[in-house]
């Protein structure tokens, strides 16, 4: 086990803490969710009695093959708490995520919980968003138009980094919702909030990475232990 799979180890242990008999959960997406999920399911054989909803198919693949009951969030509509990742945690807790490709599942998931808590290792922890490549999903009719559009909006805000469309393979990744993904090179994210208000203005964007003031804390795994973060 390398230190980060031991750190992400140690805070997905951590935020078991989150989780009580008879919770309706949210389950993000992403390499310490795939932690996370096997601890889960130890506790449910065990006979805690919980429900979740997968934010992609690639974690409602895993959970049910290891036994962790789910349900549709139209089933369920309120959540008591969703576990996810993050690729970057800033000091007020806003998140860069989407390194999965399950941004928009993940949004409206953390969005229909009274609390999100994320769970990762120390790496994902700066000082200001940007260096990790902000996530934007867009439909694919006049994705090349809007392609053009978020490179102008780079510029803008002063960036010089590149805009591509996410591949695989030499083909363009597609999400679960079967839009295309965008990753957007900041560098530096100096205003978190007009960038969300402008991408989300912006035609052709589905939703984009962002997740600003949804975090109620963070369990971050260290070489010391685990830290958590609140805002």
């Amino acid at each position: 086990m390398t230190p980060s799979e031991g750190e992400k180890a140690a805070a997905a242990h951590a935020a078991l803490a989150e989780v009580r008999h008879g919770m309706r959960l949210g389950l993000g997406t992403g390499s310490t969710v795939a932690v996370f999920l096997p601890l889960l399911a130890e506790k449910v054989q065990a006979g805690l009695d919980i429900v979740a909803v997968p934010t992609s198919a690639s974690t409602e693949r895993l959970a049910s093959a290891l036994g962790i009951p789910l349900a549709s969030l139209d089933a369920l509509e309120t959540l008591d708490v969703t576990i996810d990742g993050a690729d970057e945690i800033d000091p007020k807790l806003n998140l860069v995520k989407g390194g999965g490709g399950a941004l928009v599942r993940e949004k409206i998931v953390a969005a229909s919980s009274r609390r999100l808590v994320i769970i990762a290792d120390q790496s994902k922890q700066v000082a200001i968003l940007g260096a990790f490549p902000l996530a934007v999903e867009i439909v694919p009719f006049g994705a090349g138009a809007t392609l053009r559009r978020l490179a102008a909006l780079m510029a803008r805000s002063g960036s010089d980094g590149q805009v591509s469309l996410r591949r695989e393979n030499g083909t363009p990744s597609l999400s679960d919702n079967g839009n295309l993904l965008a990753d957007c090179c900041f560098g530096v994210i100096a205003d978190p909030v007009a960038l969300a208000r402008a991408l989300a203005d912006m035609p052709g964007v589905v939703d984009h990475g962002l997740f600003l003031d949804m975090a109620a804390c963070a369990y971050l795994g260290t070489p010391h232990g685990v830290q958590m973060l609140r805002p």
